[in-house]
């Protein structure tokens, strides 16, 4: 039991028993108990003010399942009845959606990707000696594809410590995040075909890099997204709108030991 368990936490002089709290607390897991602990007593609370409300206004459970189809209890069922009787969104119509998609139009599109090839020379960076003649193994190479481009890929299967050289130091598509930034930086900035004029250096030693293709990424037309940008703009006005309904009940009744302004629970979601 947390320190926050000896403070009475009542709802319109209502007292919510330890033992409920705890057993709440199951449903919040985390690595500080005392955060469990507050969680479940918001929960509790807003249920309390929830239904102390659905009493007053007579509502009674409805439909026994969410709009998602699970299954609720009673209590879960009355909440939900008070909530679609009290709280109201707006529709989020076409110009909306149309809108919040091109001020967010890179959430709708798919990123540039690039194929690559590499012949890497091993090394650790704290170890200097190794380290320096894999950056000098890599300029020898470069010096001589610079003669002899053709022979990347049999020199990448005979000298690369990648895993890549059975597949002539072919690296496949990559896209932003999926290399180290230093390997990153030079990928999005050489032209299709090009040798790296340098070794890049990284934490895997010193790589000889060449650049294939570049496959520009696509946005996904309007139409295709309009609906799930409509979901995703009604469920966050819902969720601001229950948080919003709860604080005005929070204002009229009489809570001690919780403040549930600006409540997060587990019941607005």
């Amino acid at each position: 039991m947390t320190a926050a368990a000896s403070e009475p936490i009542r709802v319109n002089g209502a007292e919510i028993p330890a033992a409920a709290i705890a057993a709440e607390a199951q449903n919040h897991p985390s690595d500080n108990p005392d955060a469990a602990w507050s969680a479940a007593v918001e929960a509790l609370a807003v249920k309390m003010l929830l239904l102390a409300e659905a009493d007053r206004l007579e509502i009674t459970a409805g439909k026994l399942a969410d709009v998602k189809g699970r299954e609720l209890v009673p209590d879960d069922a009355r909440i939900e009845a008070l909530l679609e009787q009290e709280v109201t969104i707006p529709i989020a119509d076409e110009a909306t959606c149309r809108r919040y998609y091109e001020q967010h139009i890179s959430r709708f599109s798919s990123p540039d990707l690039v194929e690559a090839a590499h012949i890497l020379f091993a090394a650790q960076r704290d170890d200097e000696a190794a380290y320096a003649k894999a950056v000098a193994d890599a300029e020898s190479v470069l010096a001589e594809l610079k003669q002899h481009p053709d022979r990347f890929g049999d020199l990448a299967k005979a000298l690369s410590d990648c895993p890549s050289a059975a597949q002539s130091g072919n690296l496949g598509q990559l896209g932003p995040g999926q290399t180290v930034s230093e390997f990153e930086t030079y990928l999005f900035n050489l032209e299709e075909g090009q040798l790296c004029p340098a070794p890049v250096k990284t934490r895997f030693g010193a790589h000889v890099l060449k650049l294939g293709r570049k496959i520009a990424g696509e946005t996904l037309p309007f139409e295709n997204v309009r609906q799930k940008i409509a979901d995703y703009l009604e469920e966050a006005s819902w969720r601001r709108a229950v948080a919003q309904y709860i604080s005005i009940l929070a204002g009229r009744a009489d809570i001690d030991g919780v403040d549930l302004n600006g409540t997060h629970s587990p019941l607005v979601q």
